[in-house]
């Protein structure tokens, strides 16, 4: 709480304001969804800032405790405000769910806009909604706390829950493999049932193709033959033949 006035304003974006009341200051600093922090307390006016508090205080954090690649710390914000949509939430849990499994710590941080921070129980709400979809996997390293105009929840994996949700991802992994390869030896099968089936039925097909081409031919023959002996007789014999009875 800065309980000097006036006070030198510097803006969020690292402006010169000037030098104006606090009330004024808070005033401006609400408005953008921000904190107003004292920056250098030891001079007259002092010097206030408007900035997100609680970024400030993790980019702190991050310098004078430096992580190792395997155990960073991931943050995640719920949106603005209070007022963040359900799915946006989903994705966003995803997003924790991918990080706790890579071993990170994940600091979650929901937003209070201008006089949301009357109603902190929808935020805390919030986060412990949040929490409750990763229990499977994380514990809750440090609970819900305070910070400017925000709480922030640290959310760390454990270990052994990790491992049994890793292994049952592999499990299910290798189920739905097997399945697939189930469904593709199935197609595979009907396939090939198919083909044999047309196949036998194209070779019913060419031999009853060939029998009927082997009887034309076999008649083709016959009546050539016979137009021959015709061509091949003598007319007045054959009338004789015929009046004799022969």
């Amino acid at each position: 709480m800065i309980r000097i006035s006036p006070i030198r304003l510097i803006g969020s974006k690292n402006e010169q304001i000037g030098v104006i009341e606090t009330h004024e200051a808070l005033r401006m600093a609400e408005e953008q969804g921000l904190d107003l922090v004292e920056v250098v307390s030891d001079s007259r006016p002092p010097v206030c800032k408007i900035m997100d508090y609680g970024k400030h205080k993790y980019e702190l954090s991050k310098k004078k405790q430096p992580t190792s690649k395997g155990n960073e710390l991931k943050e995640i914000r719920l949106g603005r405000s209070i007022k963040i949509d359900k799915h946006d939430i989903k994705i966003r849990t995803d997003q924790a769910r991918r990080f706790l499994m890579e071993g990170h710590k994940v600091q979650v941080i929901q937003r209070f806009k201008g006089r949301e921070f009357a109603h902190k129980d929808l935020g805390l709400t919030n986060l412990r909604q949040f929490f409750e979809e990763l229990e499977d996997i994380a514990k809750v390293e440090q609970p819900p706390k305070p910070f400017g105009r925000q709480f922030t929840m640290l959310l760390s994996p454990d270990k052994p829950r990790v491992e049994s949700a890793k292994n049952r991802l592999a499990k299910k992994a290798a189920e739905e493999l097997a399945e697939e390869q189930a469904k593709l030896d199935a197609q595979i099968a009907e396939l090939d049932a198919r083909d044999a089936e047309e196949a036998e039925s194209d070779d019913e097909h060419e031999t009853e193709v060939e029998q009927e081409t082997k009887a034309e031919k076999k008649a083709a023959k016959t009546k050539k033959g016979k137009q021959r002996d015709t061509r091949g007789g003598n007319p007045v014999d054959d009338e004789i033949a015929e009046l004799l009875g022969e």
